[in-house]
């Protein structure tokens, strides 16, 4: 029998199966001293309006200290909080007030890669003989024909630059798969893994945290030989190297040693970062109960959707259809029958646009039915549902006329400048290419500030803001909705409680596609154990659609609706319904 092999049937119920999480990002979210940027004191101002959003667990962004060369992923030192973010001891009040309240939080565990500035890596690169010189990758040059250096292998970064970053201090090159400011950590060293799991870890394990969203989960082995990438742009150096870092040969194993070693001695949950991993056998590996590494993790194939093939191109955008989101949907919603695994639930996070500007519309006339569309489909869905900040009052992206000069985001910005470079090159259309790509998928998108209310700034701040409010923020922000019952925000609560009224159906439910190469309307199945049935219906359109051919022999109920006047026959524009068929 397989390991991951039990009866089919109901998954086994547990408290962070059921809970909603809600993504908090601190530089955004609320601002309470006037310097601009969000802290922890702002967070612990807003946990009543979580709480009565229907909240069970927050998730916080890195707050750890760093010089926010990646707005926090490139941490200096795991135990301290950025100082604009506030103290340890802020952090302590924010437990508690999620405690207090019956909620939870969890922090994001970001050890791939520290920041250059945290004293490891500081020891690390004094000296070829520095006892944690083996903490991180280093490697020497390469010199080509005419005795030019090159890095030790020709890896792409994620961030658009060579993956390898030269120290003049010993004249060796360090990998980094993001910025050349976040140096991989070399998990093949049992003293940085024991290091990691003290200081990143077991500092707030001990503190009151509540489990951990898991970064870039898959990166920590590496094929440690370096081979060269195969090469697929004959025109770079560096090549996209993602099957020589993704899911390495001891992965399975630093995984399960940390569960052991750590997360095993508290009551906590992970969900893990798990890019590149398309093989449902594959991701199961890491989600299974039965082999005690992960809980859940966010699989990205939805969110690829419109993105470029390939790193290279991943802002270089794409026509897609509602036919393969139905299927990446139902790839991922079924993969857990059957087995002791787990998945969630989502459609929004720190990494990508608004979902309402990506899969749905925001052209005013459209905006509110194309959130509350988007709300039905996530709270039926079988999973965590994790909502991220501003989607339960609908927030989009800036306007598409706003220059590349409100951008922010390192990653962005490589991608603009090296579309620069290619457009006077190779590829005379590449800039205004990958332009269009970030203004639908730019990972600023998600970062602007929370929209409070209708006083300047959107009541995020009294001072300058480090992002632009949205333009729009006066007309779409928490004070106007929870005034008004027929808001986007009023009917994420509703749905939200309904969520848990129906737990079995949706959150544990058996999902199962309907009409699956109609590419105007989504509508699928979900089937509890106690045989009870719903049906989800769903158009992704700006046109009425016709309700799709459904078994009618049992007498359909409705439970909700983003209309008011549904019309039985019909399907309005961005209409979402669920029905009951007892």
């Amino acid at each position: 029998m397989s390991p991951h092999s039990v009866k089919a049937g109901q998954p086994t119920a547990t408290w962070w199966k059921d809970a909603t999480v809600y993504q908090v990002y601190p530089a955004s979210f609320k601002d309470s001293d006037g310097d601009g940027w969000g802290d922890i004191p702002g967070i612990i101002s807003k946990i009543d309006y979580l709480k009565e959003l229907g909240v069970d667990v927050v998730w916080l962004s890195p707050m750890f200290d760093s010089p926010q060369e990646d707005m926090g992923y490139d941490i200096s030192d795991y135990e301290a909080v950025y100082p604009r973010y506030g103290t340890v001891e802020d952090i302590d009040l924010l437990i508690q007030a999620c405690h207090d309240r019956g909620m939870k939080l969890i922090l994001d565990l970001v050890v791939n890669h520290t920041s250059t500035e945290h004293n490891w890596f500081k020891e690390s690169r004094s000296s070829k003989t520095n006892p944690k010189r083996d903490w991180y990758f280093w490697r020497p040059p390469r010199y080509d024909e005419n005795g030019n250096r090159l890095a030790p292998t020709n890896y792409r970064s994620y961030f658009a630059d060579s993956a390898w970053a030269w120290d003049e201090t010993t004249q060796e090159y360090y990998l980094h798969l993001y910025a050349e400011s976040q140096p991989d950590l070399n998990w093949e060293s049992e003293e940085a893994r024991n290091a990691i799991y003290d200081s990143a870890m077991r500092f707030w394990l001990d503190r009151g945290v509540d489990g951990f969203r898991v970064d870039t989960v898959n990166k920590y082995s590496k094929h440690v030989d370096f081979p060269d990438a195969p090469i697929v742009d004959p025109s770079n150096f560096i090549q996209p190297a993602t099957h020589l870092y993704c899911n390495g040969p001891r992965i399975h194993e630093f995984l399960r040693e940390m569960h052991d070693k750590v997360l095993s001695n508290y009551d906590v949950f992970t969900v893990g970062e798990l890019s590149l991993t398309p093989d449902p056998k594959h991701v199961l590996d890491y989600v299974s109960a039965s082999e005690k590494q992960l809980d859940m993790v966010f699989q990205f194939d939805m969110i690829h959707l419109g993105m470029g093939h390939g790193l290279e191109d991943k802002y270089d955008p794409t026509e897609w259809k509602l036919s393969e989101m139905k299927q990446i949907m139902a790839k991922w919603q079924k993969f857990i029958e059957g087995n002791d695994g787990w998945t969630t639930a989502f459609c929004e996070n720190h990494d990508n646009g608004r979902a309402i500007s990506r899969f749905a519309s925001d052209e005013p006339e459209f905006w509110q039915a194309s959130a509350t569309m988007l709300a039905i489909f996530m709270i039926t869905l079988t999973g965590t549902l994790f909502l991220y900040q501003g989607q339960e009052i609908g927030m989009i992206n800036m306007p598409s006329e706003w220059p590349i000069d409100e951008y922010k985001d390192i990653e962005a910005l490589n991608y603009y400048k090296e579309a620069e470079r290619l457009s006077m090159t190779s590829d005379p259309t590449r800039k205004e290419r990958i332009m269009r790509g970030l203004q639908k998928m730019a990972r600023d998108h998600a970062r602007l500030p929370m929209q409070w209310d209708s006083t300047p700034n959107s009541g995020f701040s009294t001072g300058i803001p480090w992002m632009r409010t949205h333009d729009k923020y006066k007309e779409i922000n928490v004070e106007i909705e929870e005034k008004d019952p027929n808001s986007v925000l009023s009917f994420w609560k509703k749905l939200l409680a309904l969520r848990k009224d129906y737990r079995d159906l949706f959150i544990y439910g058996i999902f199962d596609l309907v009409d699956p190469e109609n590419e105007g309307t989504f509508t699928y199945t979900k089937l509890s154990n106690d045989n009870q049935i719903a049906l989800v219906v769903l158009n992704f359109t700006k046109e009425p659609k016709p309700f799709p051919e459904v078994d009618r022999s049992k007498k359909l109920k409705l439970l909700i609706s983003n209309y008011s006047d549904s019309q039985p026959e019909t399907l309005q524009p961005f209409e979402g319904r669920v029905y009951l068929n007892f």
